[in-house]
């Protein structure tokens, strides 16, 4: 585990590696705010034809209103560079368990999910249609509810709750899918808790886990993207804040793995005896490497 700090060093990185695979949040930006030169870093990698993925476990957004996001704080992107938690788990149940046309999905999760099922032609149900005060004293089955997703949801309620465990107790055949198990996530200068905090009760009441994790450290996504684009993993590096979903991911896949301290990980935990996942390199922003193209 090296930090990068000198020019030479950051140089040398760079012209190492052919892809960059970027966590968003916490890396690039917090909520709104983009961190200091990230725009004049990510042109100087586009500038020497670097090829660029952003690859986040936040579910709340579909690739399309990520796009927006992008547009909003003035960084390039274009739709086949953006990876999600939501719709890897639409392409998940597509493609991998091929959803029948028949059942829908109930969904504990914000706008992200049901719009990327819905680009994906899986009929689902809930998300923010359940936000606000319910009434709970009586939650009838629904035979055509095939599966359940949960992602962050910021939105989360009891009524939410009490259908999603309705639905998997009443038939434990009924998918439980989780798009990412991330315990929390950062805005506003602090963290919050993550998709994963939000799927802990259900896990706990059903006395069941999820018959499948979708986001990040998981490689689904990785092996998606590696086949996709045809890339070289040896040449690939994974760009994130966080040790235990940004950084396992890619040391998992075999990538480089470069962890910047804007995020969840600060430098006391990085270099802490307990911490056994460890980056390839580490900086203190992604932003440092704007210094390259003064």
């Amino acid at each position: 585990m090296e930090k990068l700090t000198t020019s030479e060093q950051l140089n040398s990185f760079i012209d190492s590696h052919d892809t960059f695979l970027f966590d968003c949040d916490g890396v690039l930006w917090e909520g709104s705010n983009v961190f200091p030169n990230v725009r004049e870093a990510m042109q100087l990698l586009r500038s020497k034809g670097k090829k660029i993925f952003f690859v986040t476990n936040n579910s709340t957004k579909s690739r399309a209103a990520y796009l927006e996001k992008f547009k909003k704080v003035d960084i390039e992107a274009n739709l086949e560079e953006v990876f999600s938690s939501a719709n890897a788990t639409a392409a998940y149940l597509k493609y991998v368990v091929k959803f029948p046309a028949d059942k829908k999905v109930y969904v504990v999760g914000m706008a992200g999910i049901t719009q990327e099922l819905e680009a994906e032609g899986i009929r689902c149900f809930g998300g923010l249609d359940d936000a606000g005060a319910h009434d709970v004293d009586e939650i009838p089955d629904d035979p055509e509810v095939g599966a359940v997703v949960v992602g962050l949801d910021i939105h989360i309620n009891y009524y939410k709750y009490c259908k999603a465990f309705t639905y998997l107790h009443n038939d434990p055949k009924r998918l439980f899918l989780l798009t990412n198990a991330d315990s929390t996530f950062p805005t506003h200068g602090t963290i919050f808790p993550g998709a994963g905090s939000i799927a802990t009760p259900l896990m706990t009441a059903l006395e069941r886990q999820p018959d499948a994790i979708l986001g990040k450290p998981r490689l689904n996504m990785l092996e998606s993207i590696l086949a996709e684009h045809h890339l070289d993993p040896k040449k690939t590096c994974m760009i994130g804040d966080r040790l235990d979903t940004d950084i396992d991911f890619g040391n998992r896949g075999g990538l480089t793995t470069l962890c910047v301290l804007t995020g969840v990980t600060k430098e006391n935990k990085l270099k802490s005896e307990d911490n056994t996942i460890k980056p390839t390199y580490y900086v203190d922003s992604f932003g440092d490497f704007a210094s390259l193209s003064n």
